[in-house]
C-alpha cells in the first residue's frame, strides 16, 4: 500500500511539474502570436481615422467593412479546426499565420489592387469593394487560430488549470491593444509622409511583419502534443498524457485508446463525434452565448479609437489617442487574469461568465450616460473591457468541459463561428447608427441589451448535462 502511495504521489509530481513547464514553454510563444493576430485584425481601427478620409469611406463602409473580417471567418471556421486536427497544432497554426501576413500587409495597397469586373458584378465602388474584399480574406486566412488554440490546449491541461491557462492566454487581447494602441498611433503620427506614403499605409505594412515572425517561431518550436515536447522528461509526458485519458474517460465513461482502432473505425468515429457536437443543443446555446459577448467585444474593439478621439482629442494626436485607449485595454487585462483565477479557485464557471457579461452591459449603458466627458467615459469603458475580457477568459471553460477529440474541434469551432458573427454586426450596426444619427447611443444600449440577454442565458440555458460523443465513441 505504501508503495502504490509513494508511485501514485511521483506520478502527481510529474504530472504537476509538466503542466507548469508546459505553461512556461508554450504560452508565451501562443501569447505573442495572439498578440500579432488581434493587431492585425483590428488595427483597421486605428487606420480608419486617417484612411477614412483619405478613401471617401463613411462610418457605415467602414463599419461594414471591418465586420465583413467574421465572415470569411464563419465560412471556414470549423474546416480549418479539422484540418488543424488532422495536420497538426504546428504546421496548421504556421500556415494560418504566414497567410494572414501577406493579406493584412496588402491592405496598404486597397486603393491600387485590380480587381477588374468585380466591383460591377457586386454594385460596390471600387475603393469600396477592395476594402471589403480584404478584409473577407483576411477572416479567411486567420479562420481556425482562436478556436485552435482552445482545442491545442486542451492537448496538454486538464480541466481544472484551463479557465486561468486561457485567461492567461487571452491577455494577449488586452495585450494586442495596450501595446498596439500607442504603437499605430505613433507609426500614423510619425511616419505619415514618409517616402510618400500616408501613415495608415505604414501602419499595415509594419504591423504585418511581426505575424511572419511568429509565424516560423511557431513552425520551429511547437510541439504538437505532449508526446512530441522534447523538453519534457518521460516521467512527466507519461504523467500528463495518463491525467488528460483519465479525465476523459471520467468525463465520458471511455477510454482514450486509438492504436487499437481500424482507420475505417477511426475515420467513421471522427465523422460521427463532429456530427454529434454540432447537434448539440448545448453547443448552439453556447454559441449564442459566445455572439451575445462578441457583439460588445468587437464593437467596442473596431470603434474605440474613433470614441477616444470624439471626447476632445485632435483629429492628429494619433499618439495620444493610442495612450488613452490603453487605459481601458490594461485595466482589463488584470481583471481577466484575476477573474479566470477565481474562476479555476472556485470551480465555478457560469455565474463568472454571466456575471463578466453584466459588467460588460453596466459599461456601456455608462457610455451613453456620460456622454463626452474624458474621465467618465473612460471608466465606463474599463468596464466594457473588463466585462468582455472576463467572459472570454472564462466562457471556453464550459465547452470544454463536455467536448473531447474531434467533437471538440468541432464543436469549439462552430460556437467560435457562430459567435463571431458578432465580430461582423456589432460593428457594423455602429457604423449604420452612427451614419443615421449621429451618434452610437442607441447602438451602445442594444449591444447591453444582448449582453444581459447573454448572461441570463448562460445562467438559465447552460446547465443540462449532456453527452458528446467522440472519435472513440464510434
Amino acid at each position: 500500500m505504501q508503495s502504490r502511495a509513494v508511485a501514485r504521489d511521483r506520478v502527481t509530481t510529474a504530472a504537476e511539474s509538466g503542466f507548469a513547464l508546459a505553461a512556461r514553454r508554450l504560452l508565451p510563444l501562443l501569447f505573442v502570436s495572439y498578440i500579432v493576430a488581434f493587431l492585425d485584425r483590428v488595427n483597421v481601427g486605428f487606420a480608419k481615422l486617417q484612411m477614412a478620409s483619405a478613401l471617401g469611406f463613411s462610418d457605415a463602409v467602414y463599419g461594414f467593412g471591418a465586420g465583413i473580417f467574421f465572415l470569411g471567418y464563419f465560412l471556414f471556421e470549423v474546416p480549418s479546426n479539422l484540418l488543424l486536427e488532422k495536420f497538426g497544432a504546428r504546421r496548421w497554426i504556421a500556415r494560418i499565420m504566414f497567410t494572414w501576413a501577406i493579406v493584412s500587409g496588402a491592405f496598404a495597397f486597397v486603393d491600387r489592387i485590380p480587381w477588374g469586373p468585380l466591383p460591377a458584378l457586386f454594385g460596390v465602388a471600387p475603393l469600396e469593394f477592395g476594402f471589403y474584399a480584404l478584409r473577407f480574406l483576411l477572416g479567411i486566412a486567420e479562420a481556425g487560430f482562436f478556436p485552435g488554440i482552445i482545442l491545442y490546449l486542451t492537448y496538454w491541461f486538464p480541466a481544472a488549470k484551463r479557465a486561468r491557462t486561457v485567461a492567461l492566454f487571452m491577455t494577449a487581447v488586452a495585450a494586442a491593444n495596450v501595446i498596439g494602441a500607442p504603437v499605430s498611433g505613433a507609426i500614423m503620427q510619425y511616419a505619415d509622409g514618409l517616402r510618400g506614403w500616408d501613415g495608415w499605409r505604414w501602419l499595415f505594412v509594419l504591423e504585418a511583419i511581426p505575424s511572419m515572425i511568429a509565424g516560423i517561431a511557431i513552425w520551429k518550436l511547437l510541439p504538437d502534443r505532449p508526446a512530441q515536447a522534447t523538453w519534457l522528461s518521460p516521467e512527466q509526458r507519461r504523467a500528463i498524457t495518463d491525467q488528460l485519458a483519465q479525465e476523459d474517460t471520467a468525463a465520458h465513461g471511455v477510454a482514450v485508446t486509438f492504436a487499437r482502432r481500424s482507420t475505417h473505425g477511426a475515420a467513421h468515429g471522427a465523422a460521427h463525434g463532429a456530427a454529434q457536437a454540432l447537434r448539440s443543443g448545448r453547443v448552439w446555446v453556447l454559441a449564442l452565448v459566445y455572439l451575445a459577448g462578441t457583439f460588445s467585444l468587437y464593437g467596442v474593439s473596431f470603434w474605440m479609437p474613433t470614441i477616444v478621439q470624439e471626447l476632445g482629442i485632435g483629429k492628429t494626436e494619433f499618439l495620444e489617442i493610442g495612450l488613452l485607449s490603453m487605459i481601458p485595454w490594461g485595466t482589463a487585462g488584470v481583471v481577466m487574469v484575476w477573474v479566470g483565477a477565481r474562476s479555476d479557485r472556485t470551480g465555478e464557471r457560469r455565474q463568472h461568465v454571466a456575471g463578466s457579461l453584466f459588467v460588460a452591459a453596466t459599461g456601456l449603458v455608462g457610455l451613453v450616460l456620460v456622454g463626452a466627458h474624458v474621465i467618465p467615459a473612460l471608466i465606463a469603458l474599463c468596464f466594457v473591457t473588463s466585462g468582455v475580457l472576463s467572459f472570454l477568459a472564462t466562457f471556453w471553460s464550459l465547452p470544454t468541459a463536455f467536448l473531447r477529440q474531434t467533437a471538440a474541434a468541432a464543436g469549439i469551432a462552430w460556437i467560435n463561428a457562430v459567435g463571431n458573427l458578432g465580430g461582423h454586426f456589432g460593428p457594423d450596426i455602429i457604423g449604420r447608427i452612427r451614419t443615421a444619427t449621429g451618434s452610437a447611443n442607441y447602438a451602445f444600449l442594444f449591444l447591453a441589451v444582448l449582453a444581459v440577454a447573454g448572461a441570463l442565458l448562460t445562467l438559465f440555458g447552460t446547465g443540462v448535462r449532456e453527452r458528446i460523443n467522440t472519435t472513440q465513441d464510434a
